[in-house]
């Protein structure tokens, strides 16, 4: 479980996060969609770790600047830091002396998966944008973390790792992992989730809970949109 209360986060005198209280379920997909500039990725760098804040953030129990916190995260960053100087394979042996795991071969599954096996040699310098995403992704789930964080994930994908990361999206689920995904893309979140968030100014302009009774009304994308052009209040 992931619980978010009262995050405020400041740059000088820009309020990037403003007040922010939401939680995650065990087994449960969340989705924080807003526009470019909404406060998106300052609270998933808030909830990893990487940003002071206001507020209390833990993970399963425990302050998300713990370790027993990172033990059980798995974080996708907006844009893939790579090991230059490591190759494919070498990453995930990186994640797995980290973590102190033994090998069983779920690195090379995951990376078998997202077509990046017959990488394992290469280079992380030498990856193109799209591969070290899809490396980004396996190094995350390396370890089976508990809690899931993504910022955008499916940005520089290509259809059969989006297709696949769909579907690990579903098993992490299915095994009662907690997911956080921010997006921009509507459509890439159309199919999977269980609770949307809608961000607009660093705040919650609306929550939508996937098979409530207002989904029938509006849709989610015409939600969206008369929040972030119409200039919606909170729902």
């Amino acid at each position: 479980m992931l619980s978010v209360e009262h995050v405020t986060k400041k740059y000088g005198k820009v309020v990037a996060n403003n007040d922010i209280t939401f939680s995650i379920e065990d087994g449960q997909i969340a989705v924080l969609l807003g526009p470019n500039g909404a406060g998106k990725s300052t609270i998933i760098k808030c909830i990893v770790g990487l940003l002071r804040f206001r507020g209390k953030i833990s993970v399963d129990g425990h302050d998300n600047k713990s370790i027993e916190a990172k033990r059980l995260l798995g974080y996708v960053p907006e844009t893939p830091a790579v090991y230059d100087m490591l190759t494919v394979e070498e990453h995930l042996e990186f994640i797995r002396r980290a973590y102190r795991l033994e090998e069983d071969g779920y690195s090379q599954e995951l990376l078998e998966r997202f077509e990046l096996w017959d990488k394992k040699d290469k280079l992380g310098k030498s990856l193109s944008k799209g591969m070290q995403q899809k490396l980004s992704i396996c190094c995350a789930l390396a370890h089976r973390p508990k809690v899931v964080v993504m910022d955008e994930p499916l940005v520089g994908l290509d259809p059969h790792a989006i297709k696949e990361l769909k579907a690990m999206l579903r098993e992490l689920k299915a095994g009662g992992a907690t997911i956080l995904i921010s997006t921009h893309m509507i459509d890439s979140v159309e199919d999977y989730w269980d609770v949307t968030h809608i961000m607009m100014n660093g705040s919650f302009a609306a929550t939508r809970y996937n098979g409530s009774e207002d989904a029938s009304s509006q849709s989610l994308e015409e939600l969206f949109f008369a929040i972030t052009e119409g200039g919606g209040g909170k729902q």
